[in-house]
C-alpha cells in the first residue's frame, strides 16, 4: 500500500515537472521589462513638432525609444487634435465646472530606406479632466495642464503600440 502511495506522489511530482518545462518553454515577451525593452535605441528619427503637445509626445518617444539622425532611419511623425467638453448634464450650486479633454494623436511611420512600404499609421485617444471656475487665468492653466497629462498618456500608449508592431 505504500509503495501504490509512493508512486503517486512520485508521479505527480514528476507531472508538475513536467508542467514546470512546458510552460517555460512558451514565448512572452512582456513589454515593461525583457529584451524588447532593454533595447532603448529604436534608430527612429522624428519630425518637427507644430504645438506644444506634439513636442511632448516627441520627446518622450525620443527618451524611451531613442532618436536618430541618419537619413534612411524611419521617420516618425505625429499629429494631435484635442477637445473639450463639460461633464455632466445638469447645472448645479457649486462654481466649479467639471470638463474633459480628450486628445486624439495620430502616428505614421514612413520607412525611408528606400523601400515600397507603405506607411504605418496608429491613433490613440487618452482624457483628462480639469475643473473650471470663471477665473481666465485659472481655466487656461487647469485646460493646459489636463491638454498635457493627456498627451504624455497618448504618448505612452503610442510607445506601446509601437513596440508591438517593431516586435513582430
Amino acid at each position: 500500500m505504500s509503495w501504490s502511495r509512493r508512486t503517486r506522489h512520485i508521479a505527480i511530482a514528476g507531472m508538475l515537472v513536467a508542467a514546470t518545462a512546458v510552460i517555460g518553454g512558451c514565448s512572452f515577451s512582456p513589454v515593461y521589462s525583457g529584451a524588447l525593452a532593454g533595447q532603448t535605441n529604436l534608430n527612429l528619427a522624428y519630425a518637427k513638432p507644430t504645438s506644444r503637445l506634439e513636442q511632448i509626445i516627441y520627446q518622450d518617444l525620443a527618451l524611451r525609444l531613442g532618436s536618430s539622425d541618419a537619413a534612411t532611419a524611419p521617420l516618425v511623425s505625429v499629429a494631435t487634435t484635442t477637445s473639450a467638453a463639460r461633464v455632466g448634464l445638469s447645472a448645479t450650486g457649486n462654481p466649479n465646472t467639471l470638463n474633459r479633454l480628450t486628445l486624439t494623436a495620430t502616428l505614421t511611420v514612413t520607412q525611408r530606406d528606400g523601400s515600397d512600404a507603405a506607411p504605418i499609421r496608429f491613433t490613440r485617444q487618452a482624457s483628462a479632466e480639469y475643473s473650471t471656475s470663471g477665473q481666465v487665468l485659472a481655466d487656461t492653466a487647469a485646460a493646459n495642464d489636463a491638454a498635457e497629462r493627456a498627451a504624455r498618456a497618448a504618448a505612452e500608449s503610442l510607445r506601446l503600440t509601437l513596440l508591438a508592431a517593431l516586435s513582430r
